[in-house]
């Protein structure tokens, strides 16, 4: 693992770090590139211009690690009245969650009561809702509940990341479910003993996996695998590899955050690649913005770009 990485992963827990980046005069644009605003009609709005320019999104209302049930039910709350929004307003989203910001921190079964709540409001209105994965120390509570929930709702789907060591086997599991399956590279800090540290074997690991999910499309309506990646390098070689093995062509989307390679996701949709984009808001964005950064401090260019940019 890289100096920069450990370095933005460090500076994403720190509180005066992260009061200092919020004072600067910079910070409101560079991070404006990324996250379309702290309210959910700014989503939205972003959300709507992306369908009419053929790409769907998906909406994650930042935060992480309630301390409290009321907070977690009110973080539902929230998801519920943005899926009431989406669908009002015809827009192809879905919606994302983090087990803690539902409460998995406080008691694990409210949490499962929160997703499967949520996985019903979803499927009254023929949406679905992403789980997302967070730190190793959450692997086991967040596939536990994802599976008790995916049992009755299919509607549901599962972020697994490729640097762990234990993903290949959590991922064949999952599949012999026909469970939906977002694929990342992964964003947290975590040691050689559990993680791949070398960017060069993320990446292998990263294709590798990508292709499995390939090769098996999900069982739910109107959900896909995510290959979620900016690498085009991997993109193309996953268009190629499918082109030759002819896999279903909605076996899987690529998915890429708001605000990065916005001309190549344009152009992977004139390919006809389906294209899915995440939409984030909220005032807690600072640790997620820098664990953004982290999974590829090159990212900070684009940061730094994004100042100088209108």
């Amino acid at each position: 693992m890289g100096i920069a990485r450990n370095v933005l992963l460090w500076a994403s827990r720190n509180r005066w770090i992260e009061n200092q980046f919020r004072q600067r005069q910079f910070a409101k644009k560079a991070v404006a590139r990324f996250i379309p605003g702290e309210d959910a009609n700014s989503a939205l709005a972003e959300s709507k211009r992306l369908n009419d320019r053929g790409i769907t999104t998906v909406l994650t209302y930042l935060g992480e690690n309630v301390s409290s049930i009321d907070d977690a039910r009110a973080a539902r709350r929230q998801y519920e009245e943005l899926l009431d929004k989406t669908h009002a307003l015809q827009i192809d989203s879905h919606i994302s969650v983090k087990l803690t910001q539902l409460g998995l921190d406080v008691d694990v079964g409210e949490t499962a009561r929160n997703l499967e709540a949520l996985a019903e409001h979803a499927a009254s209105i023929a949406n679905v809702v992403w789980v997302d994965m967070e730190g190793s120390n959450c692997v086991d509570a967040t596939i536990d509940t994802f599976r008790k929930v995916r049992a009755k709702h299919d509607n549901v789907g599962l972020c697994l990341q490729a640097y762990l060591h234990r993903t290949p086997d959590d991922l064949e599991q999952l599949l012999s479910t026909r469970s939906a399956i977002r694929l990342v590279k992964g964003a947290y800090q975590e040691p050689a003993s559990i993680a791949i540290t070398r960017k060069q074997d993320v990446d292998a690991a990263f294709l590798k996996l990508s292709t499995r999910l390939a090769e098996q499309p999900p069982k739910g309506p109107g959900i896909r695998h995510g290959i979620a990646t900016h690498d085009m390098k991997i993109i193309s070689e996953l268009s190629r590899l499918g082109a030759e093995r002819q896999w279903d062509r909605d076996a899987y989307e690529v998915l890429m955050l708001y605000g990065i390679r916005r001309l190549d996701q344009l152009r992977l949709v004139d390919a006809g690649v389906p294209m899915r984009v995440l939409v984030s808001y909220g005032e807690a964005w600072f640790a997620w913005y820098v664990r953004r950064l982290a999974e590829r401090p090159a990212n900070v260019g684009f940061v730094l770009r994004s100042i100088f940019m209108k």
